[in-house]
């Protein structure tokens, strides 16, 4: 590296405004973080979830970066070939509604703003490789958006179907389950409402089984938990029953319980609500059903709320006793989860029982805790536990639950009313939205020939500029009558395109995959970079654990049956950031006024105080609420580290550090640093160092000035600083070290210390002395030292021989390793 001309005498006083832009130029022109494949070192593929261009990064972006850049740097030290590349995630709702609201383009909007964050990022001062940058919305990625589409539906992955949706009124668009939040919409917070649509899902699904095994990715507990409970993997029975509208069929995990179903409930939406409606029930059920269209599935599935219900008028036929159980429509039902409809069993399921007592519904005991007595006629509440099966007939006296469930099932499927069955409470992706700042779903639809996948070289199906936004944000897309009008790739007739764009995090699925060549317009990525997959370390906020993480990894076993990689993960190892709050302990929010700008923190303290505030405020998985005054330490900090290498008034004979002392305050140091950068505790990183620049300050004003030990501890010292403050740890390097080495190195290219282990660990330890229990002075003795040599040192030190001498001594105390104590009169 070409190190940059001084033009003026090196600043008495650390001066951040001076060095940073210095090089932050110099590094960038030097192409210092461009990554080049090499075989000869082990790769490591580092990366952090990309942010939306919404225009400034704020602390929130500078916490979840400034880390895991900290390891990379550091993983570059010690010798891996760090791949670490950046971009953003383009395409979504905030662009367009910019675009209503304020009459822009949502591209040049997009693209304004991600010029303007890269300065940004530029000045944090990171080692992201932005010569692989790229964002969503440019067609050279989404046009492999759209081919991965088409193969998915080619392979049956991708499908269109009508059925009941969320519904964003606001937004004017579909939201998947996932997105939304307590009934309402993540993103704007609307209350979402239940709209019947047709549209197009991507069959998650069929990888539900792989997804819930974790055995090839190192994910946080807390990640893993949120994902299974997601899935709902559910081990059971369907069980069919007799009405008059044919035979329908329940899921149950609690097959050991069918002798206490006592009544049958239907989802509002189920088909078969209106064929076994009665008339006399006709008016009752159609006000029900409309009702519960207007509650989202979130207020339905509350458990504090009072179970309501409406009686169809018809009877099921229960498949082993024959006995006639009313059917209910209910919407504590969802026909989303099992079959739609479930057999209630009240007696021992605590929604069954709270409907039951509202309507006077029968509760009948199948289900006894061992050895205790029977619910008796009016029981207080349902038993859930496993218990002994009771009033059952053949099944009595089998223990309940999962212990005879397998038994219990074989026997009702040998009867012809039941199978075994796995459900789960995962459903299909939905990536249809009706918005028009988004990749458009490759599909045209021909009046012979159906839905047809756009051809591969007719990829990308552009987007259409300078489109007209409407008052009610319907989606241009649809009105645009040039765009929709197209030729069915089978005939050559006329078709439409499909005017929905795919949900969003289609585009984050498989970006990590695009880094390896951003460019290609061959494949979605080269397969001869495939050496650098998986992530071997992916950080991101753990909001992301059921969406974009899930999606990512169902993506990859795609492209895995695709023959597309060998990858069974997208990555190897996540860790996951907290948050930084407000100083009132809240979440960060313009309208609460506690948002803290980085841009302003930098301009008054610079990107390396920053740096290392934010790696020092709190455990980065956990995070905490900002502090306005404590950012005075960290700056504070690096002005006495660069005091420590140039004030040279600060040097003299007054401090007692041996070179023993100093190497051992610097590897045991540094073998901390090594261990805590293994475990990304960043916290005590800074800690470690801190305290090593008190020594260090000490050091030199000592006799090992000057000496090897000093010169050794300062060029360790430095490299140590180079991952978390890399500014000021160049200039260090370069003024100290740079010329004399000659002036080609950056202090990034150099390799991580080696720890001298002997150094590391020393044979001595201090302790107190006491004379008459009051602390006179310290001495350095070995850990093995007999009582005999400990009381010969401690007398031996001026500061305790003055108040021993001419004395008599009454008692000699040596606590090994902890304190001696003289006493005397």
């Amino acid at each position: 590296m070409t190190r940059p001309e001084i033009a003026e005498p090196r600043a008495e006083r650390y001066n951040p405004h001076a060095i940073e832009p210095k090089w932050q130029e110099t590094w960038e022109r030097e192409g210092l973080y461009t990554f080049v494949e090499d075989p000869t070192k082990t790769k490591h593929y580092a990366l952090t979830m990309f942010p939306y261009p919404s225009g400034n990064l704020h602390i929130g972006h500078w916490y979840a970066n400034v880390a895991p850049d900290a390891h990379a740097r550091w993983m570059r030290m010690r010798g891996f070939n760090v791949f670490f590349p950046m971009g953003f995630d383009a395409f979504g709702l905030p662009a367009e509604n910019a675009a209503i609201k304020n009459n822009l383009d949502p591209a040049r909007w997009t693209y304004a703003n991600i010029e303007h964050m890269l300065g940004q990022f530029r000045r944090m001062g990171t080692m992201i490789d932005w010569s692989r940058r790229f964002a969503t919305c440019d067609p050279e990625y989404y046009r492999w958006n759209q081919w991965f589409f088409t193969e998915f539906f080619r392979r049956g992955l991708a499908y269109k179907k009508g059925g009941l949706v969320n519904w964003c009124p606001k937004d004017q668009t579909v939201l998947a389950n996932e997105q939304v939040v307590d009934g309402r919409c993540e993103r704007c917070g609307t209350p979402v409402e239940r709209r019947n649509l047709s549209q197009w899902y991507l069959k998650i699904t069929d990888y539900a089984d792989e997804l819930l095994d974790f055995s090839d990715t190192d994910m946080p507990e807390r990640v893993k938990a949120m994902q299974t409970n997601w899935i709902g993997k559910s081990v059971g029975a369907e069980i069919t029953f007799d009405t008059p509208a044919g035979p329908e069929t329940v899921f149950t995990t609690r097959p050991d319980t069918l002798m206490g179903a006592t009544f049958l409930v239907l989802a509002p939406e189920h088909a078969k609500v209106a064929e076994l409606t009665t008339p006399e029930q006709a008016e009752a059920v159609r006000a029900y059903v409309e009702a519960a269209g207007r509650k989202t599935d979130v207020e339905r599935q509350q458990e504090s709320g009072e179970k309501t219900g409406v009686f169809t008028g018809s009877y099921a036929t229960h498949p082993v006793t024959g006995h006639q159980l009313p059917v209910w429509v209910a919407d504590y039902v969802l026909v989303t989860y099992g079959t739609g409809s479930i057999m209630a069993v009240p007696a021992h399921d605590e929604r069954d029982f709270e409907f039951a007592r509202r309507f006077g519904l029968e509760i009948r005991e199948v289900i006894r805790p061992g050895g205790l007595e029977g619910m008796g006629e009016n029981p207080e509440a349902a038993y859930t536990g496993e218990g002994v099966i009771v009033h059952s007939g053949e099944f009595d006296g089998l223990p309940g639950g999962k212990a005879s469930i397998a038994q219990i099932t074989e026997r009702l499927e040998a009867l012809g009313v039941a199978q075994a069955k796995t459900t789960y409470r995962l459903r299909d992706w939905l990536v249809s939205r009706q918005r028009y700042w988004g990749t458009p779903i490759p599909i045209v639809y021909c009046p012979e020939h159906g839905a047809q996948p756009v051809p591969a070289d007719q990829l990308p199906v552009r987007l259409p500029e300078n489109v007209a936004f409407t008052p009610t944000g319907q989606s241009p897309l649809k009105l645009d009558r040039e765009w929709t009008a197209t030729t069915c790739p089978v005939c050559g007739g006329p078709a439409e395109r499909d005017t929905d764009t795919m949900d969003t995090f289609v585009d984050s699925s498989w970006y990590m995959y695009r880094y390896l060549s951003p460019h290609d317009d061959q494949h979605p990525f080269d397969p001869a970079h495939a050496n650098l997959l998986p992530v071997d370390l992916y950080t991101g906020g753990i909001e992301h654990a059921i969406l974009h993480l899930l999606y990512s990894r169902f993506w990859t076993k795609v492209m895995r049956d695709m023959g597309l990689t060998t990858q069974n993960e997208p990555f190897a190892h996540l860790r996951n950031q907290g948050m930084i709050l407000g100083s009132d302990g809240e979440k960060m929010s313009k309208s609460r006024g506690n948002v803290v700008d980085p841009d302003d923190l930098v301009r008054e303290y610079g990107a390396d105080t920053v740096r290392a505030y934010l790696m020092f405020i709190a455990p980065w998985e956990l995070g905490g609420p900002w502090d306005p005054s404590g950012i005075n330490g960290p700056a504070k900090w690096l002005s006495r580290v660069w005091a420590l290498y140039f004030d040279e008034k600060a040097v003299g004979p007054e401090e007692k550090v041996t070179e023993a002392d100093l190497r051992h305050a610097v590897h045991s140091t540094l073998k901390k640093v090594g261990g805590d950068f293994e475990r990304m505790s960043f916290n005590t990183i800074i800690a470690a160092l801190m305290e090593l620049t008190n020594t260090l300050v000490k050091a030199k004003r000592s006799p090992v000035f000057g000496t090897p030990a000093w010169e050794e501890a300062l060029d360790i010292f430095n490299r140590m600083l180079a991952p978390v403050v890399p500014y000021i740890a160049e200039e260090l390097y370069q003024q100290r070290w740079g010329m004399e080495r000659g002036g080609t190195q950056s202090v990034h290219l150099q390799p991580w210390p080696e720890v001298d282990e002997a150094a590391a660990v020393r044979d001595t330890v201090t302790i107190g002395v006491q004379v008459s229990g009051k602390v006179r002075g310290q001495v350095d003795i070995s850990k093995t030292a007999t009582q005999a040599e400990a009381l010969a040192a401690a007398r031996a030190n001026p500061d305790v021989a003055r108040f021993v001498e001419g004395k008599e001594t009454v008692k000699e105390v040596y606590v090994p390793g902890r304190i001696i104590n003289i006493v005397v009169r």
